[in-house]
C-alpha cells in the first residue's frame, strides 16, 4: 500500500489506537438544556397544581376520599341534554367552517395569491371586534327582525334560527368566531405542502375538481384540518358569553348554572372537559407524528 493511500485511509481517524474521540459537549449547551427543563417544570406546576386542587376539592368529603361526584355526572340533571347540544353545535360549526375555508384557502393558494392579504385581513376581523359587541348586534337584529317581517317567510326563518333545542344562530356566530383559527391552521398546512404540483398532476390525469379536493387536497391537509376542527370544537365547548347573552343553555352555561347549588359537580365536569380537550390535542399530535413517519420526504 502506498504512502498516499495509507494517509488517505487514516485521515479521518484520530486518537490513540485509531479510535475517534468523542465530540465534546459545550457547557453553554448543557446549561441551555437545564434551563429548558426548569421552564417545563414551572409550566407543568402552573397547570397541574390548580388541576390537582380542583380534583382534591371534588373527591374530598366528610367520610374521606370518594369518587361519587364523578360517577354521578352521567345521571346529573341536564348534563346529557346540554352536553349533547354543545357537541351538535360544535359538529355543525366545524362542518360549516371547513366547507367555507378549505375551498377558500385552496383557491387563494392556486388561483388568487394576490388576494391572500385581503383574506387574512377579513379573517382577522372577528379578533378585532369584541365578542360582546358582536353578540349585542346579533341580539338587536333578532329582536326587531321577526316583528318587522312578521307574516313573511323571513320571520319564520328568524324563529327557526332561535329554536332552543338546536339554536342555529349560535352555529352562525361560532363560525364567525372560529374563522381566524380555522384559516390560519389551514393556511399553515397549504404553505408547507406542494399543493400546486399535486393538483396540477391530478388535473392532467383527468380528475375533476371535486375529486381533486377529496383525493388530493384533504389527504394532504389532513393534519391541518384536524387542527382546525379541534380548535373550533374547543371554542364551542368553552364558549359562554354568546350563549348566555342570547339566552340559550349550552354545556358551559349549564356548568355555571349548577355551580351555585352543586359546586363539586360543576368543578368535576370542568375537570373532565379539560382532560377531554387535552386528550384530543394529544390524539392530533399522535396522528401528525404518525403521518410524518409514514412520509419522511
Amino acid at each position: 500500500m502506498s504512502a498516499t493511500t495509507a494517509g488517505t485511509s487514516t485521515a479521518g481517524v484520530a486518537g490513540a489506537g485509531g479510535v475517534a474521540p468523542e465530540t465534546p459537549v459545550r457547557a453553554a449547551r448543557r446549561g441551555r438544556g437545564a434551563w429548558r427543563w426548569v421552564v417545563f417544570a414551572v409550566l407543568g406546576l402552573y397547570f397541574l397544581v390548580p388541576l390537582a386542587a380542583s380534583v382534591w376539592f371534588t373527591v374530598r368529603s366528610r367520610d374521606g376520599v370518594t369518587a361519587d361526584v364523578y360517577t354521578s355526572i352521567p345521571t346529573a340533571e341536564g348534563f346529557t341534554e346540554n352536553f349533547g347540544r354543545s357537541l351538535a353545535l360544535g359538529a355543525l360549526t366545524v362542518l360549516i367552517a371547513l366547507l367555507l375555508m378549505v375551498p377558500t384557502v385552496v383557491l387563494v393558494e392556486l388561483r388568487l395569491p394576490r388576494l391572500r392579504p385581503l383574506v387574512e385581513l377579513l379573517t382577522l376581523v372577528p379578533l378585532l371586534l369584541p365578542p360582546i359587541a358582536l353578540v349585542v348586534g346579533v341580539r338587536s337584529v333578532l329582536a326587531w327582525a321577526p316583528e318587522y317581517f312578521l307574516g313573511t317567510p323571513l320571520a319564520e326563518a328568524f324563529f327557526a334560527l332561535q329554536e332552543p333545542a338546536l339554536p342555529w344562530i349560535l352555529v352562525l356566530v361560532y363560525v364567525v368566531l372560529a374563522l381566524p383559527f380555522v384559516y390560519r391552521a389551514l393556511d399553515a398546512g397549504v404553505r408547507g405542502a406542494q399543493l400546486r404540483t399535486l393538483t396540477e398532476a391530478a388535473r392532467v390525469l383527468g380528475a375533476s375538481w371535486p375529486r381533486v379536493m377529496l383525493s388530493v387536497v384533504l389527504p394532504v391537509l389532513r393534519t391541518s384540518v384536524l387542527n382546525a376542527a379541534f380548535l373550533t370544537l374547543a371554542l364551542v365547548l368553552g364558549e359562554f358569553t354568546v350563549a348566555n347573552i342570547l339566552g340559550f343553555e349550552t354545556f358551559p352555561t349549564w356548568i355555571v348554572r349548577i355551580a351555585g347549588s352543586q359546586p363539586r359537580l360543576s368543578v368535576a365536569v370542568s375537570v373532565l372537559s379539560l382532560l377531554l380537550t387535552w386528550a384530543l390535542l394529544l390524539l392530533i399530535s399522535a396522528l401528525d407524528r404518525r403521518r410524518r413517519e409514514e412520509d419522511p420526504a
